[in-house]
């Protein structure tokens, strides 16, 4: 592995502390180890207990580390949250060369002049996305390099959160013992990975519904446009199960794992399983029906919650429908819940990886994914880094992914 780029990627969520490591050959990507913690110290998506989150994060790195038979120094950390905010901003710079070609610098230095926006001091910037490059006036580029130009601008739009989040996450992070290569927005990630070109240019919704946190992000004319966060998820369901079964968290989220269906009418009667009830030893016989006529009504509601929330977020249809991922939507029968509650068309979106094709690893794939897509066209997005860390594990000579590096560190 030692002539390939090793991109690692941390995903932190409510109830898994997922560290996916991705080898990258020849512009190709294979996932050669995926190590996965139960995790503690996180509430709704947000930490709340810095040394269990360490622990966590440790756990889930030896495990991948065991499995590659490499030490993990540096990882890509995906951030998501109700504090993440999007505004839009432009950029405006003279192209430097004197034969007026576009190069890589000017695009650096227009993407640079964006980030120059006013921010209140508990916030800080994370990313900048373009949305188009504007060379002398004709609109509508995505790659100016190369062009003749005189005036370089740029639409983008740039993503902050709060400072208290980001540091909490970071220090989590270098506590574990390990370095932070950069920031990856969750969403960007995931739409990445899970989106067509043809859904992020009609408008679709993508939403991740996790254990405690379910993030909704809106993409149209071939770019995020609008993200928000909601605290429900998967763990609903479960309390709901633990309070109609009368039984502990920790079986009723393995009865939700082993039996749990999402619609009544495709639960099956005759599937049944024994559960021992809180304050007795005598185990009482449920059915899937049973268990289902507590899932449905859970998951009809999360789904009007998310409906009102597009609403709200961006009124009208959107052509592209709905594509779902996250942990919480491999439930069975799931899918046609949600077609009839969002009234549209709505699909569920998971990695084409072996070994990680369900959607819980989304996300997680999906900042590998976004990562190596810029080692190849770097021009494009500027994600927040630490500054003087490189991004692989192994390799002396200078690498794609050193080279990315040194170009999101001007940014910091």
């Amino acid at each position: 592995m030692s002539g390939n780029d090793i991109i690692v990627s941390l995903d932190i969520g409510t109830s898994k502390v997922r560290a996916i490591i991705g080898e990258v050959t020849g512009g190709s990507i294979n996932i050669v180890g995926v190590g996965s913690a139960d995790s503690e110290g996180i509430r709704k998506g947000a930490i709340v207990d810095i040394d269990q989150t360490v622990q966590s994060i440790k756990s889930a790195v030896d495990h991948s580390e065991r499995m590659v038979g490499v030490t993990i120094s540096e990882v890509y950390v995906g951030i998501a949250g109700n504090h993440i905010q999007l505004q839009s901003s432009h950029g405006v710079v003279a192209v430097s060369n004197e034969d007026r070609e576009i190069g890589g610098d000017d695009i650096d230095r227009v993407l640079q002049a964006a980030k120059v926006i006013a921010l209140p001091p508990e916030r800080e910037i994370i990313g900048i996305v373009p949305k188009q490059y504007i060379v002398d006036g004709l609109e509508g580029i995505h790659d100016p390099r190369g062009m003749i130009g005189v005036r370089l601008e740029v639409e983008a739009i740039v993503i902050t959160g709060a400072k208290t989040a980001i540091h909490n996450l970071l220090r989590c992070v270098e506590k574990a013992d390990l370095k932070v290569a950069g920031l990856i927005l969750m969403p960007l990630a995931a739409g990445h990975l899970a989106l067509s070109k043809d859904e992020k240019n009609l408008g679709t919704v993508l939403v991740d519904i996790g254990a405690g946190a379910t993030t909704i992000s809106i993409f149209e004319n071939g770019t995020l446009s609008a993200t928000s966060t909601l605290p429900i998820g998967g763990e609903y369901v479960t309390n709901d199960i633990t309070i109609g079964l009368r039984t502990q968290v920790e079986i009723a989220e393995k009865i939700k794992l082993k039996y749990g269906c999402a619609s009544i009418q495709d639960a099956a009667p005759d599937t049944t399983f024994k559960v021992t009830r809180i304050g007795s030893n005598v185990e009482k016989e449920f059915s899937q029906v049973d268990l289902a006529s507590i899932i449905e009504p859970r998951m009809q509601e999360i789904f009007d919650l998310i409906k009102a929330e597009v609403r709200r977020m961006r009124p009208g249809e959107l052509a592209g429908g709905y594509v779902l991922t996250g942990g919480a939507v491999s439930m069975p029968a799931l899918l046609s819940v949600a077609q009839s509650v969002l009234e549209t068309s709505v699909r569920i979106a998971s990695p084409d990886f072996i070994g990680v094709r369900e959607p819980a690893y989304t996300s997680g794939v999906g900042v590998i994914s976004y990562v190596a897509k810029f080692l190849r066209t770097r021009s494009t997005v500027s994600v927040r880094s630490s500054a003087g860390r490189k991004a692989v594990t192994s390799a002396n000579k200078p690498s794609l992914v050193e080279r990315f590096k040194n170009w999101i560190n001007e940014f910091i």
